[in-house]
């Protein structure tokens, strides 16, 4: 897969991981340690260190290469302010994905959670995915702003879905239909 980076708003760039991000990561997930916690699961302390950034980064681009995966990063002046990743992708005749996002605290509400899921919708639909699916908890009433901004609809609730921040929790699901047609490959 080819997965081109594109500079957001205000000149963030959006473009996939590298293990050189990992120093970058542990920094970013630690300043964002407190802000992340009601929206993540637990995380073990060796989640939050350079060797732990480094494993996770080469379990990422293992699944990249496996084309199963695309983790990107928002970098910003050098500085890494948020992640957005394609999991659990599947072709065939499924071609889905699931997404996952966060920005920093200190760049909320600039748009670049917004953008940055456009632009993950169009290298979706570049690679063949016919369907992206992602999920909030009931009362992240932004991250739902987001996804309806692109296109994501609303299809159900799903009670008790994901273990996040030390209790099983219900979350809203969402899905975008990228085209109806036949699946390529």
């Amino acid at each position: 897969m080819i997965i081109p980076d594109e500079v957001l708003p205000g000149g963030t760039r959006l473009r996939l991981v590298s293990l050189d991000d990992a120093e970058a990561l542990h920094s970013a997930y630690s300043v964002n340690r407190d802000h992340l916690a009601p929206w993540e699961p637990r995380r073990p302390d060796s989640f939050f260190t350079v060797e732990g950034q480094a494993e996770r980064i080469r379990e990422q681009l293992r699944q990249f290469t496996e084309e199963r995966a695309v983790p990107w990063v928002f970098e910003s002046h050098g500085a890494i302010i948020g992640t957005i990743t394609l999991s659990g992708m599947a072709f065939g005749p499924f071609c889905s994905a699931y997404l996952g996002y966060w920005v920093a605290a200190d760049q909320q509400n600039r748009g670049l959670a917004s953008a940055g899921v456009a632009s993950v919708c169009r290298a979706a639909r570049a690679i063949g995915l016919h369907r992206i699916e992602a999920t909030t908890l009931l009362d992240n009433a932004p991250s739902q702003r987001v996804l309806s901004k692109n296109g994501f609809e609303p299809i159900g609730m799903a009670p008790r879905y994901l273990h996040i921040n030390g209790e099983w929790r219900d979350h809203r699901l969402f899905q975008r239909i990228l085209h109806d047609g036949p699946p390529t490959g």
